[in-house]
């Protein structure tokens, strides 16, 4: 043993890619390590941590949780609120800006300063804020904070600077909007009301001011009282007192009337001349019944009083359906004239807002188009046509049509495939839009100069995919790709999805997608992989099935050895290759006990379909049932179009298919991918038994000497050569799992003494369930891993469990209510110790007996799959949860007769390494540090018409390590990502060049190679949500940001990274959120946003007529200032309200700092259209004063000739 041990230390000194977390958690830099470096790896490193920063830049989808809506008719741009505080601002497509309240409160309702730029917030904190638009990044400039009453409505009168603020108390304040102070000038309810009145008027739920005469303003209550309020006289000019709840009003634009909607579902409609009563009171929806009484009507939330200069009146509201339909759909009812129409939506209705041509209120509406925002949609609805269409929306409002359950992000694509799969889609776009054009058109955007182009690809839990076109940030949909049509229908109560709850049999896990040979490969979350072939011809085609099955019987246990740092590395060459059986596709069959076997989870169609042009299924893979076993969900998976092969992994084991000749090549566990190199100790097992009931929990079996070698030291820590293992002082029966590590709730903390070994007449047995498992059987196949709670498990081990066990799978898809998957919160304690302290070494020395080591990445390339090999070769990298790496060498037939006829084989595995953490991602560099791509097929269509002259052959592009033939011998570097650590190792002598330690705290949830600025570097997201970069091949730290805590596991399935520093994550179930990590970008970010503000003149009020003028009252002679202001009615007191001044102008100037090119352009036009103005003004200053003097002039002649003649001369 002594003498094993002599070798295994001169092994560590000679062989560097053995050793193992030699360098310190905080290093500055990837350390090298003891090999010397090879004077030809001497790559110039280009990228500095001056060119990262972190910024977010454009927001997509619909808004989550909407709560208001606003409009400037002017500027034609609309803002929408959120409960979670954030507020997206729409204009022309391109201008689509989003913003944040730093409180996070919920948005009650917004308020444009209409043409003025600014936009007001009123927030659920009751604090209203004042956001300045006129910069692309529109920042809060004053807010003020109300301490004793709860803010329920607002009103700004157009072109006025006092906003009207009514309260839950149903008191009415005062606001300048100018220095956001609160006027002494207060309208208190028990003013507002008649004195004899004995209860409270309730809330105020609205406030607006005359059309006829801007000093009245009319309060709504809540309890049905409504007041005219002379703000000149300080009384009320009527009250009006009704039995039914208020819930909005609207007035006729010549003020003499006004309408209200109330809840018992009537609309009542009042004349200011006779305000006893009202002038006409209807149920839209309520008809009369058998016994002569009126339905009972839902509530009309809002309604809208328009005129119109060409036709009658429109009179839209939402809501007032009656009781009596159950399952009735949410509506909004048009009534113009007596035709009356009714809009079944989809989501029941948060806000409308009816779109009119003028902004003054005593003008005729002549409204246009209805915008409604519903809970999970957002359309227009054009009024100009009798049928009343809908606009076709160019914003992508419908990213979560269907839940999202994975993305991919490609930039820098091949500029052809756009266009491409743009006119395919067309081809399925909905028709029956109106014509007219898009009616929010406001704001400025040009296409920058730094765009490419660039996809963004989302699957869904109903199977569908969708190609979005990302580039210049904007999103349109290209391309819609249903998986499900592939698949029979699954008739209720049969196949996977009744016995293991699942409600989405085709949700999408992953998607691998290749743009230059433009193949698509889906993972499903009922075992299954589809591969597709993009066509530009229809085609009617037979789909072609294979079925594998993986399935690992010998069970094993891993225990830690002496040298599972520094395995030993025996050339493969020695043994022979593995065999493996491919199982011939059987129709399905049962165990004696009724157990499913050898069947798959769906059945594809056999029948011939015809499939339109676009992608079209050529390959379908599912994983097939083995003993009343449902097969385990995929983990990895990879395609490579050049060698025609498709890998993929879960965690029993790796499987290989050759797409072209249509059969799997390989299919073993990946024990048996070890061979003769595995570098654990494993204890066998006794052969499997047949399965006997169990309680649903599954045993802890450990290593006795593992646990007598920890239990030995530290309780705490274990140290050993090369190595730390670190284990939690307060989780001790919780060791956490993500990737393969292990999370074993079922174990007890561990005292000296004996270990615990379960006792039976078979020994260690592991123990499986039946079909009665929990529902945590659906997402454990990233973990890998089988899980049973006991009942008696603590909440915190339990929320732990299930927040890792969504880190993988695809329960997570769930939004809202509608799906029934658990939900899980995390806990205080939780939140601080998301780092999840979880050594590879601990996890593996307390294992559940369900644990197996899960396939978790794989990659193909030209690498050297042997020390020995002087020339690159196909190979296949494959990754584990215990921070293996295996390699594999192909032989890949090169004639291409010859490839489609001729087996692929596959060599025996060739090197393995070692890291900490499950491995994540592998890159290649050459020797001059520049990415090498993988090969690839060059794109031909399958179905085109044949050419004689030029038959259809495979076109490859093949990378090489090095650029030219004499170089080969340099070799090339390979990158390899873990949860924990990063090894760069120089190939084929697989010695490692540097490695880091990136996190000890946390693990690396994504980790991509990417390149930025002509050069690569390693990004990578952390749970604790840091982002970073580490600089390639020597791996120093560039950029480490504290960007997202980790507060979601949407953000963590949905995270990645892309080329030209770019990436993305899904914020919330509606919205993907972009960033960018690169400090070009940021410095280009405000050139390529749109503007939200426009220079644009007010439209002039219309001529009101002499007569008009005269008789319609003095509303053009109302002085709010002289009301309000500080002279006339006082301050307000201070503890009403509290005055916080915000950062606009902070970031004002730094926006004008950044643009300072764009913002001189901006004032010098600015100037000239002053200067303009200025000459036009003294054009017709100087005609005023040529018609004054012709007027004397004319005056003077008629007095001069009238002046000596008598009276009775005239």
């Amino acid at each position: 043993m002594k003498k094993f041990r002599k070798v295994l230390d001169g092994l560590t000194t000679s062989s560097p890619g053995g050793t193992m977390g030699s360098p310190s958690c905080g290093s500055a830099a990837g350390t090298p390590t003891a090999a010397p470096t090879p004077k030809e790896i001497d790559v110039q490193e280009t990228l500095v941590s001056e060119n990262f920063q972190l910024c977010k830049t454009v927001r997509h989808g619909f808004p989550y949780q909407p709560t208001s809506l606003a409009f400037d008719p002017v500027q034609k741009i609309l803002a929408i609120g959120s409960r979670s505080g954030g507020v997206r601002i729409l204009g022309r497509p391109g201008v689509d800006c989003y913003c944040q309240h730093e409180s996070g409160a919920a948005v009650l309702q917004l308020q444009f300063l209409i043409n003025e730029g600014a936009l007001v917030t009123a927030c659920a904190d009751d604090t209203l804020h004042l956001w300045n638009l006129r910069q692309r990044r529109p920042a809060v400039l004053h807010s003020l904070k109300f301490n004793r009453e709860r803010i329920t409505f607002c009103h700004l009168p157009f072109q006025s600077k006092w906003l009207y603020v009514g309260t839950e108390r149903g008191n009415t304040h005062i606001v300048n909007i100018e220095s956001f102070i609160l006027s002494g000038y207060v309208i208190m309810w028990n003013k507002a009301i008649e004195l004899s009145t004995k209860t409270h008027p309730g809330p105020v739920v609205h406030l607006s001011d005359s059309p006829k005469d801007e000093g009245k303003l009319l309060i709504g209550f809540e309890g049905g009282t409504i007041v005219q309020w002379d703000l000149r006289a300080k009384k009320a000019d009527f009250r009006i007192y009704y039995d039914e709840a208020i819930h909005s009003v609207s007035w006729h634009h010549e003020g003499k009337q006004f309408m209200c909607s109330h809840s018992d579902g009537s609309l009542t409609l009042w004349n200011l001349r006779n305000t006893t009563k009202p002038f006409q009171v209807t149920f839209p929806h309520g008809k009369i019944q058998k016994d002569g009484r009126k339905e009972s009507c839902k509530p009309i939330l809002k309604v809208e009083y328009k005129t119109s200069r060409s036709s009658e009146p429109f009179v839209i509201f939402s809501g007032g359906l009656s009781y009596d339909k159950a399952g009735r759909r949410p509506a909004l009812t048009i009534m113009h004239g007596k035709a009356i129409t009714v809009l079944e939506m989809d989501y029941p209705i948060v806000e409308f807002m009816v779109l009119c041509e003028t902004p003054y209120n005593n003008e005729v509406q002549d409204p246009y188009a209805v915008v409604v925002l519903l809970e999970k949609d957002f359309i227009v609805v054009d009024l100009t046509q009798s049928n009343f269409p809908v606009f076709e929306n160019p914003y992508p409002m419908d990213i979560h049509e269907s839940p999202v359950t994975c993305t991919a992000y490609f930039a820098d694509c091949p500029p052809d495939i756009i266009p491409i799969l743009y006119s395919i889609g067309a081809k399925n776009k909905k028709t029956g839009y109106s014509h007219k054009e898009w009616p929010i058109g406001g704001g400025t955007w040009t296409l920058g100069s730094h765009t490419y182009p660039e996809i963004i690809i989302t699957g869904h839990a109903d199977g569908s995919i969708k190609f979005w076109d990302a580039s210049a940030f904007t999103l349109q949909m290209l391309y819609k790709l249903k998986t499900s049509k592939v698949f029979e229908k699954p008739k209720p109560g049969e196949g996977r999805a009744a016995e293991l709850g699942e409600e989405d049999p085709f949700a999408v896990q992953m998607v691998s997608w290749c743009p230059h040979s433009r193949i698509f490969c889906v993972v499903g979350i009922s075992a299954h992989i589809i591969l597709y072939r993009f066509s530009k011809y229809d085609a009617n085609t037979q789909i072609v099935s294979l079925e594998v099955r993986l399935q690992c019987e010998p069970e094993d246990i891993i225990t830690p050895s002496e040298n599972e740092n520094n395995p030993c590395f025996s050339e493969p060459g020695s043994h022979s290759p593995q065999t493996h059986h491919q199982h011939p596709v059987s129709p399905g069959s049962r165990t004696p006990d009724g157990a499913k076997d050898s069947i798959p989870c769906l059945k594809v169609k056999d029948k011939m379909v015809r499939v339109p042009p676009g992608y079209q299924s050529d390959l379908v893979i599912q994983l097939l049932w083995v003993d009343g076993e449902p097969p385990q969900q995929i983990t990895s998976l990879d395609l490579n179009s050049a060698y025609g092969l498709l890998a993929f992994g879960n965690c029993n084991g790796l499987a290989v298919v050759d797409y072209l000749q249509k059969t799997v090549i390989l299919c073993i566990s990946t024990l048996d991918l070890y061979g003769a190199t595995d570098p654990y100790q494993r204890l066998t097992r006794s052969p499997r038994r047949n399965r006997q009931s169990t309680s649903g929990l599954t045993e802890l079996t450990d290593n006795q000497q593992s646990i007598d070698m920890e239990r030995s030291k530290s309780p705490t820590s274990v140290k050993g050569p090369g190595r730390k293992l670190s284990l939690p002082t307060d989780l001790k029966t919780d060791l956490d799992h993500v990737n393969g590590h292990c999370t074993s709730p079922t174990s007890q903390p561990c005292s000296a003494g004996k270990p615990r070994i379960p006792m039976g007449p078979e020994g260690p047995r592991l123990t499986r369930r039946g079909p009665g498992r929990p529902p945590f059987r659906k997402a454990q196949s990233a973990a890998c891993m089988e899980i049973s709670l006991p009942v008696s498990h603590t909440e915190g081990h339990a929320s732990r469990r299930a927040m890792l066990q969504q880190l993988h799978g695809v329960t997570m898809y769930s939004h809202d209510e509608h799906h029934t998957t658990a939900s899980y919160c995390w806990n205080e304690r939780e939140s601080r110790e998301n780092s999840f302290s979880r050594s590879r070494s601990s996890s593996v020395s307390s294992i559940d007996r369900d644990t197996k080591e899960a396939i978790t990445t794989l990659q193909f390339g030209e690498s050297y799959g042997r020390k020995s090999d002087a020339l690159p070769t196909p190979c296949l990298w494959v990754g584990t949860s215990l921070g293996v790496v295996i390699l594999i060498p192909l032989s890949i037939p090169t004639d291409h007769e010859e490839r489609m006829e001729d087996p692929v084989t596959v060599g025996p595995s060739g090197a393995v390494q070692m890291l900490k953490g499950s491995v994540l991602r592998f890159g290649f560099l050459d020797c001059n540090g520049a990415l090498i791509q993988s090969p690839y097929e060059v794109w031909r269509d399958l179905n085109a018409p044949e050419d004689p002259d030029r038959p259809r052959r495979r076109k490859l592009v093949h990378f090489s390590p090095s650029s030219s033939q004499d170089a080969f011998g340099e070799g090339h570097l390979a990158v390899v990502c873990s949860e924990r650590q990063a090894k760069v190792f120089l190939m084929p002598s697989q010695s490692c060049l540097f490695v880091h330690n990136i996190t000890e705290s946390s693990f690396v949830l994504r980790a991509d190679v990417v390149s930025l600025c002509n050069s690569v570097c390693l990004a990578c997201f952390c749970a604790n949500g840091h982002v970073m970069t580490l600089s390639l091949p020597s791996l120093r730290p560039l950029m480490d940001v504290n960007y997202l805590p980790l507060t979601d596991m949407r953000i963590a399935r949905t995270f990645c990274f892309t080329n030209e520093g770019q990436a993305l994550y899904l914020s919330s179930p509606t919205e993907i959120q972009r960033i960018t990590y690169s400090q070009e970008m940021c410095d280009n970010l405000q050139e390529m946003l749109g503007e939200l503000f426009t220079p644009i003149e007010t439209p002039e009020a219309q001529n009101r007529g002499f007569l008009k003028g005269f008789f319609g009252g003095n509303a053009h002679t109302f002085d709010r200032e002289e009301l309000f202001g500080e002279a006339a009615a006082g301050k307000a007191s201070r503890s009403l309200a509290q005055h916080i001044p915000g950062q606009g102008g902070v970031e004002g100037m730094k926006v004008a700092a950044s643009g300072a090119v764009g913002e001189l352009a901006r004032a010098r036009i600015a100037l000239d259209e002053r200067g303009q103005r200025l000459g036009e003004l003294e054009e017709r200053t100087a005609l005023m004063m040529t018609s004054a003097e012709t007027f004397s002039k004319h005056a003077h002649e008629l007095m001069l000739k009238c002046k000596d003649k008598k009276w009775y001369q005239f």
